[in-house]
């Protein structure tokens, strides 16, 4: 049996594991603090020596764009060239792919055990697919299926403008605007965002918002104990339904709308009885057509490494 190596490396960890060619299963996972290491070459030798293999493949999937040989992180000092990297470790095929491209590779190799379905009908098969998920930022992707292949078409669609349709979202765009001028999705969607929108709602009510991190105005709404903590993540929740139907509306998303990892997932039940769903299929004439299309939570672990995995496979030949 041969293996490959899959990486998903973020500001703050490098986790890599081994990926079954054949099959695509993920095996030996570690993580590695990105703290520890002087560069991701350091990380790779590092796990190969703990498991005294020799891979001639390998696809990292990484927290910044990747557009050339040379890639720099955002959030980290880490730096390197795809060609010398590979030369150093031996790599017959290195692939260094946006870590959110990998996520959407991910999908077609999901089971109905890896998600949790918010309504819509079923997932068309080979229909395209969006995927979005709030964390530090907010990312997206898209995915189409070709001439028997999946081809993920990345950008940055988290930076779109921030569309209300509410008065109270209207009140809290007005707020946002005076303060950072260009009011993106993610300035609502993401963990920042979550903040921002507890400032906005309290800075609008003439009161001054105390300093809170994402995780404390989680924990006020789901303990019940601040009305305004709870006002924000219900929006949060609802601007997450009206985004996720607006990328389901350009791309006609029959193949299932994804929410990746990230925020949600920590406050899963408050989700599931939020105006989410409402939000996505309020589209106006175009209700109808977005009732159809699903949405999916991806419960899968990792989902990084198993779209690394994926999409090296696809590269070596193989059709998933």
């Amino acid at each position: 049996m041969s293996y490959a190596l899959v990486g998903d490396v973020g500001g703050t960890n490098a986790r890599l594991a081994l990926c079954t060619v054949e099959t695509g299963e993920i095996a030996q996972a570690k993580t590695y603090s990105g703290l520890e290491f002087d560069s991701l070459e350091a990380v790779i030798r590092q796990y190969l020596a703990e498991h005294q293999l020799e891979v001639q493949s390998a696809c990292i999937a990484i927290a910044c764009p990747v557009t050339e040989d040379w890639v720099a992180m955002t959030n980290h000092t880490w730096a390197f060239s795809i060609k010398e990297m590979k030369a150093n470790l031996g790599f017959s095929h290195l692939e260094v792919i946006n870590d959110f491209t990998a996520v959407s590779m991910a999908i077609p190799m999901l089971t109905d055990a890896d998600v949790l379905q918010f309504g819509g009908g079923k997932a068309q098969k080979d229909k395209p697919i969006a995927v979005y998920g709030a964390g530090t930022g907010l990312g997206v992707a898209h995915l189409v299926h070709v001439n028997r292949r999946w081809v993920s078409l990345p950008g940055e669609g988290g930076h779109v403008d921030f569309a209300p349709n509410s008065e109270e979202e209207d009140i809290i765009l007005e707020v946002l605007r005076a303060e950072v001028g260009h009011v993106s999705a993610e300035r609502v969607l993401s963990g920042p965002g979550l903040v921002n929108l507890y400032r906005a709602i309290v800075k609008a009510d003439h009161r001054s918002p105390e300093k809170l991190a994402p995780k404390d105005i989680t924990e006020r709404a789901l303990a019940d104990s601040c009305t305004d903590c709870r006002r924000a993540l219900s929006l949060f929740c609802v601007i997450m339904g009206r985004f996720g139907g607006n990328l389901a509306l350009n791309l006609g998303t029959f193949g299932g709308v994804y929410i990746a990892g990230g925020i949600v997932p920590r406050f899963m039940e408050f989700f599931k009885a939020s105006g989410f769903r409402t939000a996505f299929e309020d589209k106006g004439r175009f209700k109808d057509y977005v009732r159809e299309i699903p949405v999916f939570m991806i419960t899968h672990a990792q989902p990084g490494l198993l779209g690394a995995g994926a999409h090296l496979r696809q590269m070596l030949g193989m059709h998933l």
